[in-house]
């Protein structure tokens, strides 16, 4: 058995808290989920009913009773909560999305609704965004409700709809229209957080999240003199849009750090013991990113706004000069930053294209001194003696944006042991999606350990 192994085993056994039946059902329930295809493309024929009745099932069965909340046909979430120890406490929001994004068969080695467990890894689109999490929640609140344990807080568990799309399917609508589920919770945890990311010479590092860039999701239109693709026109809509996406392709958006990315980059330089005064002004984030080896990709994309083109649409026929043409930008914002992506993006696409929201979502910060945050480092590294817990800010987004409005503070954190050169981050929507049965394990453990007192 190896090291690390033997580690987790003894952490385990002193915690004497998960049993080989949550081992065995979060195994099987991550199976069971990726197995009901909740496929979201965005366009509204999502239905996650049946994932969301099947963990009904899972937690009626041992008592706990499930509320079944829809604002669409189909579009169903789940909300339960389980009694605390300590009325007076603030509640915890615990949530998982139960929608995936697509995934062709044919591109994938096994199918991607086939929950397929092979070598010790189970298969399909959601092992690890986020239909894991999902099967960890489950296989600890059901160990619980067998053994009579109660949690110190109320621990409210949400498992939502359409994270995959807008949301307004899932966490907008509960947010908006049932706020009295989640009365009294001031914090909550969900996905990408607390996950094994090896930055070279054995050292194990577990972000946990705190921050998250919004989402700026921009529709531009140019307008211009339709006419025959034969003729000069200095008024050509698609040249004028083609200049102002080519603009936004090539710009080069500066280091805003906020004080989730400060965090982060003060912990991971003293990891690679690097010498640096982070809060100087004259601190050069990129030559400092230069230095962290594996560990910059944690950081980097969250140093700064960005603003990528992904779609283009105009015109009918090739010898017709349309009077408009469209594009769309995927544009993500640092806490902070929203004032100067507006003037940028109107700099950036001059006086003949126009800009707009096509959806759009706060961006988040959560203080990495609370001690919710020094109870999720104490678990991961319980069960992980020699792993090391840094903050980090998201690059994208999580439901956790919505849960914000009832003023509940969000941390990603869904515990994940992974082995070396298993990319965890590039599964995320990716092709061959999979999670390590071990992997499972050791969040299960991880979570049931925090849960119980946090």
């Amino acid at each position: 058995m190896a090291e690390n192994q033997r580690a987790e085993q003894s952490a385990g056994t002193a915690a004497g808290a998960v049993d080989q039946q949550a081992l065995d059902e979060v195994v099987r329930f991550t199976s069971d989920l990726i197995r009901i295809d909740t496929s979201n493309a965005g366009d509204g024929a999502c239905r996650e009913r049946p994932a969301a009745e099947y963990v009904a099932e899972r937690l009626a069965d041992v008592g706990i009773e499930p509320v079944l909340l829809e604002r669409s046909k189909g579009r169903t979430n789940v909300v339960a909560r389980i009694e605390g120890t300590e009325p007076s406490a603030d509640a915890l929001l615990v949530h998982g999305h139960l929608d995936v994004v697509p995934a062709v068969p044919g591109d994938w080695r096994v199918h991607p609704f086939s929950g397929e467990v092979r070598d010790g890894v189970v298969w399909g689109r959601g092992a690890v965004d986020m239909k894991n999490m999902d099967a960890m929640m489950l296989a600890a609140v059901r160990l619980w409700a067998r053994g009579g344990v109660r949690p110190r807080r109320d621990i409210v568990l949400a498992f939502t709809a359409d994270e995959e799309a807008s949301a307004e399917d899932g966490s907008g609508f509960l947010a908006d229209h049932h706020a009295d589920l989640f009365e009294g919770c001031t914090e909550g945890i969900s996905e990408s957080g607390a996950f094994t990311f090896h930055a070279g010479g054995g050292m194990r590092i577990y972000p946990i999240a705190a921050g998250e860039r919004g989402t700026a999701w921009l529709k531009l239109t140019a307008h211009g003199r339709a006419g025959h693709g034969s003729k000069i026109n200095h008024a050509n809509a698609v040249s004028r849009l083609a200049s102002a996406v080519s603009r936004i392709g090539e710009h080069e958006w500066p280091v805003r750090l906020t004080p989730t990315v400060r965090a982060a980059l003060r912990a991971l330089a003293a990891l690679h013991a690097v010498d640096v005064d982070v809060e100087s002004p004259a601190c050069d984030v990129d030559a400092l990113l230069s230095k962290l080896g594996p560990s910059a990709k944690l950081v980097a994309p969250t140093v700064r706004n960005s603003a990528n083109p992904t779609m283009l649409t105009a015109g009918y026929k090739v010898n017709v000069i349309p009077g408009s043409a469209v594009a769309y930008v995927d544009g993500r914002v640092v806490p902070g930053g929203e004032a100067e992506f507006r003037t940028t993006m109107d700099a950036l696409t001059g006086p003949d294209v126009t800009w707009d929201y096509h959806h759009g979502e706060v961006a988040l910060q959560a203080p990495v001194d609370s001690p919710t945050f020094a109870a999720m480092r104490a678990s991961v590294e319980r069960f992980d003696p020699q792993g090391r817990v840094v903050p980090y800010c998201m690059s994208g987004g999580t439901d956790a944006k919505q849960f914000s409005r009832l003023g509940i503070v969000g941390y990603g954190f869904s515990p994940l042991k992974l082995p070396e050169g298993f990319d965890y981050q590039a599964l995320f929507h990716g092709v061959d999606e999979r999670v390590p049965i071990e992997g499972l394990h050791f969040g299960v453990r991880v979570l049931d350990d925090f849960l119980r007192g946090a």
